[in-house]
């Protein structure tokens, strides 16, 4: 089977068939149009002709190209390969996997990168005034919405995809907030008194305004123009209110939730409940968020060790 056609066959498979988003249809995309052009330079026409040893030099010449791919991307790429192949021998049309010894590279073990509570009081401040401040009464809409988004992101620890597809009856429950996770499953995360008073300043003052505008949704955050508010929205949101907040380092919505597990924990909050606040399906996820800072070793090695000075 020709190179190209087997390609397609198989983007036709998880578009299709597993249901794969277009986002995740199109990294397949790249990466095996890398591959077919690597093994087409190398006299390859034909799926067929494929072996082990090519498909070890083709991820060896990729792990060592210059600049150096980040791991995430080289596992993205190795794993597009042998999907393709896997796919190929269960449809029979080739008798064998020849990226069956592929293994993929092993990424590095990196702490999250968490704002302190200074940090987030600045971000919040800088999104929009506080619910009953001295500025909130002449706050422009789009603050009273910014101040309640990065408010609720940071009280649930809730990922951006799924604070933009909340809706108002999800907020209808107190202290308590109904998220939809990964495969469709339900959490309850509760919500503190800051981030419930900016959702209600919020839904009082903003919100009838901007579901004027547009068609009627139930979305809880809405652009402008009364649509649902996107995840990319809330991204440039939480920049810009980085950049007014002088925080040089990356802040992501990511950051907030990075910054609510290491706050928790620090607080003393039990591993496994930040594991069911952040949807993690399994508490080794989580656990990443228990690694003692750099800061933290330095400050008991500096008070404990008797000639630490």
């Amino acid at each position: 089977m020709e190179l190209g056609r087997a390609v397609e066959a198989y983007l036709r498979h998880v578009a299709l068939e597993r249901g794969l988003s277009d986002h995740t249809v199109a990294a397949y995309r790249r990466d095996l149009d890398v591959y077919v052009v690597w093994l087409r330079s190398r006299g390859i026409a034909s799926v067929d002709e494929v072996t082990p040893g090519l498909v070890a030099d083709f991820a060896a010449e990729r792990a060592s190209a210059e600049p150096p791919p980040a791991s995430s991307s080289l596992a993205r790429l190795q794993s597009s390969v042998r999907g393709l192949h896997r796919f190929l021998v269960r449809e029979g049309r080739v008798p064998d996997d020849p990226s069956g010894r592929l293994r993929p590279p092993k990424a590095p073990r990196r702490l999250p990168k968490a704002l302190t509570i200074g940090q987030i009081d600045a971000l919040l401040d800088a999104a929009g005034p506080a619910p009953g401040s001295a500025d909130a009464s002449a706050a422009e809409p789009a603050a009273v919405r910014n101040r309640a988004l990065l408010e609720v992101l940071y009280a649930t620890g809730a990922r951006v995809s799924e604070i933009v597809e909340l809706d108002v009856d999800d907020a209808a429950h107190g202290d308590l907030l109904r998220v939809r996770g990964k495969g469709d499953k339900e959490r309850i995360v509760p919500v503190g008194s800051y981030a419930r008073a900016a959702v209600e300043a919020y839904l009082t003052r903003v919100r009838p305004a901007l579901a004027a505008r547009g068609r009627a949704t139930p979305r809880l955050f809405l652009g402008v123009r009364g649509a649902p508010l996107s995840r990319q929205s809330a991204w440039l949101i939480i920049q810009a209110a980085a950049e007014r907040a002088g925080l040089t380092a990356h802040v992501s919505p990511h950051t907030l939730r990075h910054s609510f597990a290491t706050h928790l924990l620090q607080g003393g909050a039990d591993v496994r409940v930040v594991q069911e606040l952040l949807g993690h399906a399994s508490v080794s996820t989580t656990q990443i968020y228990t690694h003692v800072s750099v800061d933290a070793l330095r400050d008991v090695y500096a008070t404990a060790h008797p000639r630490a000075r």
